[in-house]
Order: structure tokens, then sequence, then C-alpha cells
């Protein structure tokens, strides 16, 4: 009889998924993320920094040979009539998973049209963009914030002078030797993947491989490949500083951008058959929690003193570097963290064009602590990426709070885990972090 009685509720499940799989609704839902991806997949056509990735079907790829002039127009009528179907399933349907999708897709395809119009170079404000591209505009702070940061800074400093001066003083006693570089970072990606490992089951294939490149805007980029795998590269044009090892390392692969991929692959596309999941539109809010979860996905591997520990005993040794120093280091890293808004506003002056360029690299060697390398790297990042940048830090902040407000804390290490991973694994919308 107890046998029967869970057969029941088995059979039950199975049906109403099947049910739910056959619905005209969802029929008609499922023909509209096609509709959505081949339009994605139409726009990169031109944009070819608009798709990040895509591992769906060869027959949802555009057939029709690219146009001399960019079809702004007849992209932006299609993007339009999209979203009034997809507002339709969201205020009318009567299945909640189909509401959810079709919600998620109106507001990737409203990035679409601001991303369509910012190729034709038809801009609005910093504000304006973000809102449009992901969903957020991220909070701006006073000039004096940020010298606060700087006087903790100031005391915490060995020496005297400029606080970046010695600041890059202290943070050059850390650089990773070049030649050390693989070694360091597939110790720290390793690590990340055991921490992860004892968390989620990830598909017996997963795999990524690790490259080393120049001349890019990027400190690294994950290029996800489907089929569980990832690219991972790392750009070696500035300094590699220790902690990069575990930031970067962990960003782009475990828990980070090769997680998650993995997740919504194996969870949205194979399981579920959410077509529209197979391609990554880098403009668009699902960036927000890509980057806000790779972000805040270092602390949930290594919190607290997790991090210097493991830079101290394992990963310093591998450089042949004196450790002498790295706590210090850290505690200025974490207040460097809280000046990371900063570059928000390099940005936003830069876009709105109330900040001249030179102007911008000031702010960023004195607010963001960078050294002549990198300012001029990211003034060369804001200029491809433009409001991206808010994705890094507003998203992270936003996806901390999401995890921890539900009581996903440092001190209930599995329960954050465990909203982590359904933060990956789902089709998540800004708003929906915002609510917390």
């Amino acid at each position: 009889m107890k046998k029967l009685l869970l057969f029941i509720p088995l059979v039950c499940l199975l049906s109403c998924k099947q049910n739910i799989a056959t619905d005209p609704e969802t029929v008609k839902l499922n023909a509209l993320a096609r509709d959505y991806v081949t339009l994605g997949l139409t726009i990169g056509q031109y944009d070819k920094d608009f798709v990040d990735a895509y591992y769906g079907p060869d027959s949802l790829k555009p057939t029709k040979p690219v146009l001399e002039v960019f079809p702004k127009d007849s992209l932006l009528a299609s993007v339009n009539e999209l979203m009034n179907n997809m507002k339709t399933v969201a205020g009318k349907g009567t299945i909640d998973s189909n509401r959810m999708r079709a919600n998620w897709m109106y507001n990737q395809l409203l990035a679409f049209g601001r991303r369509i119009r910012i190729y034709s170079e038809d801009y609005r404000s910093f504000d304006e963009e973000s809102r449009e591209l992901f969903g957020v505009a991220a909070p701006v702070f006073a000039e004096e914030h940020y010298q606060a940061e700087l006087d903790k800074l100031d005391s915490l400093l060995p020496g005297k002078g400029k606080v970046n001066d010695r600041f890059q003083k202290l943070a050059n006693q850390f650089v990773i030797p070049k030649e050390k570089l693989d070694e360091v970072m597939k110790a720290a990606i390793a690590e990340a993947r055991k921490r992860t490992l004892a968390h989620y089951k990830l598909p017996a294939k997963e795999n990524f491989s690790l490259e080393f490149v120049t001349n890019k805007p990027w400190s690294g980029y994950n290029w996800y490949k489907g089929n569980y795998t990832s690219v991972v590269q790392i750009n070696t044009d500035t300094k590699i500083f220790i902690d990069r090892a575990i930031d970067v390392g962990s960003h782009e692969s475990y828990p980070g951008h090769h997680v998650y991929n993995t997740l919504l692959e194996q969870k949205l596309y194979h399981d579920r058959g959410y077509v529209e999941v197979s391609l990554y539109p880098l403009f668009s809010p699902q960036s927000l929690i890509a980057e806000g979860s790779a972000n805040y996905g270092v602390e949930v591997a290594f919190p607290g003193d997790e991090k210097v520990k493991f830079t101290k005993n394992v990963l310093l040794p591998l450089t042949g570097l004196d450790t002498t120093g790295i706590a210090l280091y850290f505690k200025a890293l974490a207040i460097k963290g809280q000046l990371n808004y900063a570059r928000n506003d390099a940005a936003r002056g830069l876009i709105n064009e109330t900040m001249t360029r030179d102007k911008a690299l000031t702010w960023l060697k004195k607010y963001c602590l960078m050294n002549d390398e990198t300012a001029e790297k990211s003034i060369s990042f804001i200029k491809k990426y433009r409001s991206y940048v808010i994705n890094y830090n507003y998203g992270q902040d936003l996806v901390k709070g999401y995890v921890e407000g539900q009581g996903g804390t440092a001190n209930a290490a599995d329960k954050r885990w465990e909203l982590f991973g359904q933060l990956l694994s789902n089709e998540i919308s800004p708003e929906t972090l915002l609510k917390k």
C-alpha cells in the first residue's frame, strides 16, 4: 500500500508535466521562444558583440543573407511584435511557468531594442541605457563617500604620500610572475571547483580549457560553447596580482560563469526544453545575474578569511613570492572593494559627456586605486561595453542581498549554496532581486 501511495503522486507529477508541455499555451510560447532566439541571432549577424553564447539547434539560425545596411527599423519592428506577444502570455497566461518565461523574455527583448539603437548610434543617458539593457540603474554616491574610504586606506597603509602610490607599492609585492601564471591559475580554479562540487552535482562531462591572451579590454572571459564546455581566457596585457587568481578564476569558472551556463543548459534547456536559454545575449538583464553571481560566487566559495589563507598557504608558495604583508594587502583590498562604484561614475561621465577622458583616467586612478595601465584598460572597456560596468558591482550587491536576505548568510553555508544554486539554474529577472 505504501508503494502504491508513493506511485500515485509520481504519476500525477509526470502527468502534470506532460499536460503543461502539450498545453496550447505552452506550444505557442515555445514557438515565440524560437522566434526570440532567431531574432537574437539575426541581430548578432550585424552586432558581433551581441551574442555571447549559443548552443541551440542549427535550425533556428537565420537563413536570410546579411544586408549591406543595418536593418534597424525592421529589427525593432520584430522586437516590438514579439514583446507584445510575450506581454500577452505574461499577463493572461494560465500556467505559472509560462508567465515567468514570457516575462523573462519580455525584459530581454526590451534590451534587444536598446542595443539595436546603440548599434545605430542612437544613445540615451547612462542610467536610462542601463535600465533598458539590464533592468536597473546603479546607485550614485557622492565624492565624499569615496574620499572617506580613501581616508581609511590612508591610515592603514605604511609610509607617506599619495594613497594610490602607497597602495601600488604594496600591491606590486604580489604580482604573479608570468611564467607561474598557468600553474597558479589552475591551482585556484581547481580549489574553486572542489568547493563547488561539494555542493552541486554537475554533469559528468562538464569541462573547460584555459587560455592566456593579449590585446583585450577585459581581464578574463568565459566563452561558453555548449555541451557543458567553456573556454576560459585570461588577459595578460597588464600585471596580474595574486588576489586575481581566485577572483578571475572563480568568476569565470567555479562557481561563476561556467557553472551558471552549465546549470542553465542542463536544467532548463535539456530538462525542460526552454530553448530561449540556449541564446545568451550579452547586453541583457541576464548579464546582471551572470556577472553579479560570478562576483558574489567568489565569496560563496571562499567565505570569511579563507581566501587569504588559501592565497598565503597555497598560491603564494607556487609563485615563489614572499608572504610578508599579505594580510595587510587583503585588508587594503577590502577597503578598495568599497570604492568600486567609482568606476560606474567614470563610465557615467564618459557616456553622458560630463567627464573628459583625462578626467576619467584621473578619477579611476584616485578613487578606484588603478595604476596607469589598468586605468587605460578600464577606459577601453567602458568605450566598448558602456553601461555594462554596473553588472559587476551593483549586480553583485543585488545577488548578495537576494541570497542573504533569504537566510543564505555566512553562518549558514549550506543554505547559501542552495539559494545561490537556485539563482544560477533559473530564469531570474532583475525585479526578483530588487524584491529580495
